[in-house]
C-alpha cells in the first residue's frame, strides 16, 4: 500500500492546528484513480472548513479540495472523466477531500485531463473558482451585450467571472482597490473604486445601464448598491451574503443552494476547455512548499496579491 504525507486540522482553529502526518493511500478500486500530488489548490473554504466547530469526533479533519498531478494507478476498467486515462497522464481533480497531500485516491468521475498550457499550480486552483464563476454567470442570464457590475473584481472567483464574462460578449465593471485596477483591466474589467460613493461610480462607468449584479464579497454596500442598479433581483446574485440574500429577494449560491453542485460538476468540462484553448488563464499569487502549510494557511487568511496560493509537492 503507497504512503503518503498529509497535512490535517487536529483542532479547530488556524494555521496552528495543522499537523503533517504519514498516511495510507487506499489501492484505486473500480470508478477511482490514484494521484501523486504535484499541487494542491488553496481556498477560503479551506480555512473555514476548520475555523471552528462543536462536534469534536470530526477530528482530524482533511484540508484541501482540488489538486493536480499525475496518474499513478487506476481501478479495474476505470476511465477518467472525460473517457480513457492511463498511468502517467497529468491531471486535475475536484472536489475532492484531503488535497493536501503527496498523494491520494479519488472518485474517477472527478479526475480530468489537465490543460497542457496550465501549469500544476494553476490547474491546481482552476475547478473551484472557474466553475463558481460560471454559475454566476448563468443564474444571473448573462448574455452578450449586457453590461453587469462584479464586487470584488481582483478576487480569485472575481478574475474568473472578467475573463469568462470576455467570452460571452459581456462587458464587466468590477470593484477593486486602486492598487489592483491594472489586474482587472488586464483581463478584461472596467475598474471603480469600492467604499462611500460607489453607486455614482459604477453609474459613471455605466451609463447604459447595469443589467445584472454578481457578489462576491458579501458586504453591506455590495448589497445596496446591486439592488440600486438592478430592478430584477433575480438578476442579483451572491456567494457571500447568505442571510441578506433571502432579507431582500435576491439569489445566493452555494453550499445551502442545491442546485449549485449539479450545475458547478457539469461545468468542469467547459471550464477546462476555455483554459486549455487559452481563454482562461489562472493567475498566481504564490506557491509554498508542501512542509509550509501552515505559512500557506496563514497567507491564505490574510490580505495577499490578487491570484491564487498552492501548496506545492516536489517529485
Amino acid at each position: 500500500m503507497t504512503r503518503a504525507r498529509k497535512w490535517v486540522a487536529a483542532d479547530f482553529g488556524g494555521p496552528e492546528v495543522l499537523r503533517r502526518v504519514d498516511t495510507d493511500v487506499p489501492a484505486a478500486r473500480r470508478g477511482e484513480v490514484t494521484i501523486d500530488v504535484r499541487a494542491a489548490g488553496m481556498n477560503p473554504a479551506d480555512a473555514k472548513h476548520i475555523a471552528g466547530g462543536h462536534d469534536r469526533t470530526l477530528l482530524p479533519l482533511s484540508i484541501g479540495y482540488e489538486v493536480a498531478g499525475i496518474v499513478t494507478a487506476l481501478g479495474p476498467g476505470t476511465e477518467l472523466a472525460p473517457g480513457g486515462g492511463a498511468v502517467g497522464d497529468e491531471v486535475v481533480a475536484w472536489p475532492v477531500t484531503g488535497g493536501y497531500a503527496s498523494a491520494i485516491t479519488v472518485p474517477a468521475a472527478d479526475v480530468f485531463t489537465k490543460p497542457p498550457a496550465l501549469t500544476f499550480p494553476e490547474a491546481a486552483s482552476l475547478l473551484l473558482a472557474g466553475t463558481t464563476a460560471a454559475e454566476l454567470l448563468h443564474v444571473s442570464a448573462c448574455r452578450a451585450g449586457d453590461t453587469i457590475l462584479l464586487h470584488g473584481a481582483a478576487g480569485a472567483v472575481g478574475v474568473s467571472v472578467l475573463q469568462q464574462a470576455v467570452t460571452l460578449g459581456v462587458t464587466v465593471v468590477g470593484t477593486a482597490s486602486p492598487a489592483n485596477f491594472d489586474f482587472v483591466r488586464r483581463y478584461g474589467g472596467i475598474p471603480v473604486e469600492y467604499g462611500p460613493g460607489l453607486l455614482g461610480r459604477v453609474r459613471a462607468a455605466a451609463p447604459e445601464a447595469i443589467s445584472a449584479a454578481l457578489d462576491t464579497v458579501g458586504s453591506d454596500e455590495a448589497g445596496d448598491v446591486s439592488l440600486a442598479l438592478v430592478g430584477d433581483r433575480g438578476r442579483v446574485v451572491s456567494i457571500a451574503a447568505a442571510p441578506r440574500a433571502k432579507a431582500d429577494g435576491y439569489v445566493f449560491i452555494g453550499a445551502s443552494n442545491p442546485a449549485s453542485a449539479p450545475f458547478r460538476a457539469a461545468a468542469r468540462a467547459r471550464i477546462l476547455n476555455l483554459a486549455a484553448a487559452g481563454d482562461l488563464a489562472v493567475p498566481m499569487a504564490g506557491t509554498f512548499g508542501f512542509d509550509q502549510a501552515p505559512a500557506a494557511f496563514a497567507a491564505l487568511a490574510r490580505q495577499h496579491p490578487p491570484g491564487k496560493l498552492a501548496l506545492l509537492n516536489e517529485p
